[in-house]
């Protein structure tokens, strides 16, 4: 057959290859790092952030979009599995997870930023087209453009159990939390349905940075002299940055004169420091010390005193990270490398003496969304014996008329109050001191003896502290 015997073929519509948004391919990476290999947003996102700096792909309100999207859709991950499972035909098991993770991201423009539909939809589908292949964003386009269909209160109205019929699986809907981490909370703060939910919504809100003005290295002052500082709320030593801050830009936290810690965790270090002592005041011991934040604080303040700061840490790398956290401190202080249930040291050795045990971290949700869909119940009996042993060697530790402070940034009952109250049971020689006179200007303690902070009512991580006295 000739050539002029063929008939011609229809005009094509020619294919488009997809434009590759590097603000949203970044934030699909990172989503699959917390994903795949279990790894935290707050230590991913920076060094993809300063790369795609250096490559020229990102200004600062790249910047910003990109970290807004992946603590956003981490944040409101319960909520979004929700809602996508209304849309999808098959169980959410079943989607391959860089696809969720693309719905998710999707989701998140649609429902929880001011991004215009069209452009949320079309950005989510071209991302899939880039990370997925295109018939897999055909996918991606179907359910979004479902979601798009309605806002997130109408969603939540449809896919959240009545609050009646299940209170606690209704906020665990609506604000985006594990029922299980509902009601831990709940059983903790006490009271009725507005604290937990005011609770609820601001492990969802983006957390402040805060700087800590090491004592004798940085002032306040100098620190409040940088663009979008304000003062802290309770610690002498804070400084908050406004949204956009960037810690990294400041002189005295480059050179480890100050850092980035929480309110609540220098609230801690100062109770222990400034708790009353009978006789000396020389020796102090972090039990517990990586990554190294309270023990800068706790070592700058004995330095002032003239005292030595022994901070101690099982995991090796984290013992580097604190002795890099101590570098310049300009009193005596030694790190080391060691179980703080099996203490190289010998017994009644210290005058003051910190651990800030390992814990489920259900304090710190702010700055670490993803942990909460990561613990289980079953974590807590994991955590408890060595909770345990770790508060008895900081009582071992101690002279008569030390001070120990058990701290965890955690308000879970059984990792608070159950673990002082099982070894106070078994210690006859150590009584409560009332932390709260130790807190001072900071509201609403509760009745004591010991102190549990709180995001919603104090800004600060959700971070506990009972403080003991060794007596003869």
């Amino acid at each position: 057959m000739s050539d002029t015997s063929r008939r011609p073929r229809k005009p094509g519509k020619p294919y488009r290859r997809p434009k590759k948004d590097p603000v949203r391919v970044l934030a699909f990476d990172a989503l699959r790092a917390v994903d795949e290999r279990d790894a935290y947003a707050n230590l991913v996102l920076p060094p993809l952030l300063r790369k795609a700096r250096e490559k020229g792909d990102f200004d600062g309100r790249d910047a910003a979009l990109a970290t807004e999207l992946v603590y956003g859709t981490l944040r409101r991950q319960g909520t979004y599995d929700a809602i996508i499972a209304e849309c999808v035909d098959r169980p959410l098991r079943e989607v391959d997870p860089p696809v969720l993770d693309v719905l998710s991201l999707g989701a998140h423009q649609l429902l929880g930023t001011r991004i215009p539909t069209h452009a949320a939809v079309s950005a989510s589908v071209e991302l899939a087209r880039v990370v997925l292949g295109d018939g897999r964003a055909k996918f991606v386009n179907a359910v979004l453009r479902k979601i798009a269909q309605d806002d997130l209160d109408g969603w939540i109205q449809r896919v959240a159990p009545p609050y009646e019929d299940d209170p606690e699986d209704h906020l665990a809907v609506v604000h985006s939390h594990p029922r299980w981490v509902v009601s831990a909370l709940w059983d903790s703060l006490g009271g009725g349905r507005a604290g937990i939910e005011r609770l609820l919504e601001a492990d969802n809100e983006r957390p402040e940075v805060t700087l800590v003005a090491r004592p004798g290295r940085a002032t306040t002052e100098e620190l409040l002299g940088e663009e979008a500082a304000v003062a802290g709320r309770w610690s002498p030593y804070a400084v908050r940055l406004a949204e956009g801050g960037e810690p990294g830009a400041i002189e005295a936290v480059r050179d480890g004169r100050a850092g980035v810690q929480d309110e609540g965790s220098q609230l801690v270090a100062l109770a222990l420091a400034n708790a009353p002592l009978d006789g000396p005041d020389e020796k102090w011991l972090d039990g517990c010390a990586g990554p190294g934040g309270k023990a800068a604080l706790l070592a700058a303040l004995a330095a002032e005193r003239g005292s030595m700061l022994l901070a101690s840490e099982k995991q090796p790398h984290r013992a580097g990270l604190v002795a890099k956290a101590l570098h310049g401190n300009p009193g005596p202080y030694q790190v080391i490398a060691a179980d703080g249930t099996r203490p190289p040291w010998r017994a009644g050795s210290f005058d003051r003496v910190l651990v800030d045990v390992p814990c489920t971290g259900l304090g710190a949700l702010r700055r670490r969304p993803e942990a909460r869909w990561r613990r289980r119940p079953e974590d807590l009996d994991g955590f408890a014996p060595l909770q345990r042993g770790l508060l008895r060697s900081a009582i071992d530790s101690v002279r008569v008329g030390g001070v120990v402070g058990y701290a965890t940034c955690s308000p879970h009952l059984a990792e608070t109050r159950a673990v002082v109250d099982d070894v106070l049971k078994q210690r006859a020689d150590v009584e409560l001191i009332d932390a709260r006179a130790l807190l001072p200007g900071v509201p609403e303690l509760g009745e004591g003896p010991d102190v549990q902070l709180w995001p919603h009512v104090h800004g600060t991580d959700a971070m506990y502290l009972a403080l003991m006295r060794r007596v003869g």
